[in-house]
């Protein structure tokens, strides 16, 4: 597999990495293997976080033997000094590691999150003692809002980005990549399948494949899916005319109606779980029946709660009609649990 240089970092890893999550799900030897698996036909960049599940440790299992061949990244949702030390002490356990290849600062989408960040006591003073004590060698940060990640950049403080881009949020490569390259910084693309909305891999992909600099971390769960994608970079093709017209399509059909999950909606005062509620879809079709049930059942149940406050109206930034939205996939989980249950 080609080769990227992740920005200023310098690091060179494969031109796709793995996405961590869903190999939460997996037993525990099946998700080590996995895992493995991409290793060895050409994967070496890994991306996760401490509240996936067990997938910090999966991944520390499957690669203690080859931690020099590949790079590592990991995040947090904490923003004091003392709450990250402690993740990072918890994700170098898990990562069997003495140290992080890229330790990020996890969804900087709001002002407040970034003031939390850099505050005296806050994230980046225990980040920066771990990189300067060897632990952690680069920095780095995720968003969801193409504005503030633009502000987090020109702090020059991080050194790659990590933010939602595929053929559906193209959004991106307009201004945000474009600063970011100017910086020098690496760009990472989180939900290159639009976190599992999309199921055409070879769009995707090959949508993906204009963007050289930009490397995608797709969620892998089974050998099958690791080989299609691999197949893909194997033997690029362009998007033909077929392909796009596809894109054009599937763009038409979705509107602009599916959540983002930007998490801008959430606290919800109700208790409403929101976007775990939008996520149903997404989950049912990656998922078995029984996993996808135990995983939304209590979300589901808290659709209950909503007052129609117009709250969340208020607070998602694409405009979605929630209220609306959370009741209809209520009746599709009612009804697929009359189906699979």
């Amino acid at each position: 597999m080609n080769t990227v240089r992740l920005g200023k970092t310098e690091l060179v890893v494969s031109q796709v990495g793995f996405g961590g999550i869903p190999i939460i799900p997996l037993g525990f030897e099946d998700g080590v293997a996995v895992v493995r698996h991409c290793f060895q036909r050409g994967i070496t960049f890994f991306d996760t976080a401490n509240m996936y599940g067990d997938s910090e440790k999966k991944i520390g299992q499957a690669l203690e033997t080859v931690r020099d061949k590949v790079v590592i990244a990991t995040k947090t949702l904490e923003r004091s000094a003392e709450g990250t030390a402690k993740h990072i002490a918890y994700s170098l356990e898990n990562l069997k590691s003495d140290y992080i290849d890229l330790y990020q600062m996890h969804n900087i989408s709001k002002e407040n999150d970034l003031n939390e960040i850099l505050a005296s006591g806050g994230a980046l003073e225990a980040v920066n003692k771990a990189k300067a004590d060897g632990k952690i060698k680069f920095i780095g940060f995720s968003s969801h809002d193409i504005a503030m990640a633009i502000k987090v950049c020109r702090t020059g403080l991080f050194s790659a980005i990590q933010f939602p881009f595929n053929f559906i949020e193209s959004d991106p490569a307009d201004e945000l990549f474009k600063v970011a390259q100017e910086l020098d910084m690496g760009i990472i693309a989180m939900k290159p399948l639009g976190g599992g909305l999309l199921e055409r891999a070879d769009l995707c992909f090959r949508f993906l494949q204009q963007y050289p600099y930009v490397v995608p971390i797709p969620g892998i769960q089974n050998v099958e899916e690791a080989n299609e994608i691999f197949e893909l970079y194997r033997s690029p093709q362009p998007l033909s005319q077929k392909d796009l017209s596809e894109i054009e399509k599937i763009r038409s059909e979705l509107g602009k109606r599916f959540c983002h999950r930007c998490g801008y909606c959430v606290p919800c005062e109700q208790g409403v779980k929101i976007p775990e509620v939008l996520g149903f879809r997404t989950i049912a079709r990656r998922l078995s029946p029984a996993i996808t049930i135990a995983f939304t059942k209590d979300a589901m149940e808290t659709v209950g709660n909503c007052t129609d406050c117009g709250e969340c109206l208020d607070k998602c930034p694409y405009r979605l009609a929630i209220p609306d939205l959370i009741q209809e996939y209520q009746t599709l989980f009612q009804d697929y649990v009359s189906k699979h249950g």
